[in-house]
């Protein structure tokens, strides 16, 4: 991201994904939301403590999964080219959304 936090692709704060890059990313999303209403849907049923633990991590890998495709993209395409063109402080925006996904 430039210096005014905005996409070099587009000129504002948003990224223009491909068709292919959406649909990978919305997949990965339609498949936590299932997973999460299934594990309503075990709540709802009074089912087993241990067995909806089991979805929910579940679930939180599904959204690591989504996290890693994501973060591939940003530093494929807009990292890359920010650092590409002399733009320093994307280093420093990149090493701060690691901080947070790391916690």
């Amino acid at each position: 991201m430039s210096e005014n936090n905005t996409c070099p692709h587009c000129g504002e704060r948003k990224k223009k994904r491909t068709a292919e890059e959406q649909n990978a990313l919305l997949r990965r999303l339609k498949l936590a939301e299932g997973q999460i209403r299934g594990i309503q849907k075990m709540v709802e049923e009074d089912a087993y403590c241990p067995d909806i633990l089991i979805q929910v991590s579940a679930v939180s890998a599904a959204l690591n999964s989504f996290n890693r495709e994501l973060l591939a993209c940003h530093i494929r395409s807009c990292v890359s080219e920010d650092i590409r063109s002399g733009k320093e402080e994307a280093i420093d925006e990149f090493v701060k959304v690691m901080q947070k996904l790391m916690k």
